[in-house]
């Protein structure tokens, strides 16, 4: 690896959409308050569901644990698209055409709310339209590819089966979806932010939930004591941070993947791209503020917390950009974690059937522009009193026995064999012996530990057991955070959690070097 390269891949990862947009802060909540509806969390869905309801004269409150957009929305790749890999065919097998139709229409209606808002509301966020593409290297995944052309024709879906794609690389076959688009997503939502704080909707970062009383009202409270009082309550926040024995992490599992922006040396076409195989491939561009091209290369998607070396993926990234586009820079590297539910559809709608005033978006399986735009469109909908068309197809109650039953019990013998190996796993370097930059677990006195000495010489060392349901942590190298492998809680060095579904930060202990 050149020196220009290993220069981006040390540095603190930070995505281009948070460089190259300025987003304005907003303070934390220092009181009680009461308001027609709380919305957690600051991510797409949550912005697009407050911003609905304010314009439907909703008086409503977003919370949000950390800064608004540095969740998953600010770590995407940003296509909008309703090609969400192969899944037309699955659908079909797994829920039926009718379903498989409704998945599709009501992906598209996303898609193109955002065009006609961003139209409405003036905004510069570098939109543009782009066909989609899913592409195959292998005689196995061709074969899913043709399948899939046929679910699109069963489904009436704008598409094309072709043998060649528009960038330099050699596949079997591809499936193209003419008509999606791309765009910068935090320039976006800005937008929207300031339209919802023009009709009157307040924010406030820094201000953690902590549970969910219910009474005569909703009640959400806070880390820090406080209490806003609403009649809806709408979690939005990645991984729920109520559960109302909805029992959400037996039914999602965490998966984390790799995004480089590069300057490339070849050409771009144009046009947004997606591996069949594994490892997974994808590719878009995005005119940067100078109005160059910037590639983003972005897959090698893992299980949170499992798998190899996290830099590895980033290398491997590099390698495929190297030998498609060519890359003259590395300007970027970040990575993302997304939630995968039980049949790779999302759970938008009421948390469980016995909670009725809180609603729930989550598990938009790496498709979160146009489903947390949908979950917007949806839950304002439910809110306002008005029916929604296809609420139906992402309802959190549904369980289909295939595949979810499959699924449920491979994930939940994943996470009892992760638990158990955390647990057998006794290791033998001290805290002392970490060197500068480097993290590990560790033995402290006998004790499972995790240790990272940072740049100036500091030791940081934590009780690696993850607060959720015990499992062990494991270090990210890429990210410099402690990840669990089991329900995909992350924890900083110093044991803030970072990503739920833990609430409690790891236990910190003081060491002598």
């Amino acid at each position: 690896m050149d020196t220009q390269h290993q220069n981006a891949f040390s540095e603190t990862p930070e995505p281009y959409w948070r460089e190259t947009a300025k987003l304005p802060s907003f303070k934390k909540l220092d009181s009680n308050l009461k308001v027609d509806v709380t919305v957690v969390g600051g991510g797409i869905a949550g912005i697009t569901t407050a911003y609905l309801l304010a314009k439907g004269g909703k008086k409503v409150a977003l919370i949000e644990a950390n800064h608004l957009l540095n969740g998953t929305t600010g770590h995407t790749t940003a296509k909008i698209s309703a090609q969400h890999g192969l899944i037309y065919d699955e659908l079909i097998q797994h829920f039926g055409e009718e379903f498989a139709k409704k998945y599709y229409l009501s992906q598209s209606k996303a898609l193109q709310f955002i065009k006609d808002t961003i139209s409405n509301e003036n905004i510069d966020c570098h939109f543009t339209e782009e066909d989609s593409y899913v592409y195959a290297t292998t005689d196995q995944s061709a074969t899913k590819i043709e399948k899939e052309y046929e679910a699109y024709q069963k489904l009436e879906i704008k598409g094309e089966l072709i043998e060649k794609l528009p960038i330099d690389l050699s596949i079997k076959n591809a499936v193209v979806m003419k008509g999606q688009a791309q765009f910068h997503p935090l320039k976006y939502l800005k937008a929207l932010v300031d339209s919802y704080t023009g009709l009157g909707g307040q924010i406030f970062e820094g201000t953690a939930a902590k549970t969910i009383n219910e009474g005569d009202s909703t009640q959400v409270v806070t880390a820090d004591g406080y209490h806003l009082d609403s009649k809806h309550v709408v979690i939005c926040s990645h991984f729920p941070f109520y559960d109302g024995m909805g029992f959400y992490f037996t039914k999602m599992y965490a998966e984390r993947s790799y995004v480089l922006g590069v300057k490339a040396k070849k050409d771009y076409p144009g046009g947004m791209y997606l591996s069949a195989d594994d490892p997974t491939r994808s590719l878009r561009y995005e005119d940067d503020e100078n109005g160059e091209k910037l590639i983003l290369i972005g897959g090698d998607k893992h299980k949170t917390g499992q798998g190899k070396d996290t830099m590895d993926h980033y290398e491997a990234l590099q390698e495929f950009g190297e030998e498609v586009v060519g890359i003259e820079e590395v300007r970027y590297r970040w990575s993302a974690q997304d939630l995968i539910t039980l049949d790779k559809v999302p759970y938008i709608g009421k948390l469980t059937e016995k909670h009725p005033a809180i609603l729930v978006a989550t598990g938009f399986n790496k498709w979160g522009m146009t489903s947390g735009t949908l979950a917007g469109q949806i839950l304002s909908d439910q809110i306002l009193g008005k029916h929604h068309i296809y609420a139906d197809v992402y309802t959190p109650s549904r369980f289909v026995a295939d595949p979810s039953i499959k699924h449920f019990f491979k994930e939940n013998i994943n996470v009892a064999g992760q638990l158990i190996k955390g647990k057998l796993q006794i290791p033998t370097k001290k805290p002392q012996e970490l060197q500068k930059g480097e993290g590990d677990v560790v033995n402290l006195n006998g004790r499972r530990c995790g240790g990272y000495r940072d740049e100036t010489g500091k030791l940081h060392v934590v009780d690696t057991t993850c607060t959720h349901l015990g499992c062990e942590t494991e270090w990210n190298h890429g990210d410099h955070t402690w990840d669990c492998p089991c329900h995909g809680s992350r924890f900083s060095i110093d044991g803030e959690v970072i990503e739920g579904p833990a609430k409690k930060p790891l236990a910190k202990f003081e060491v002598n070097d």
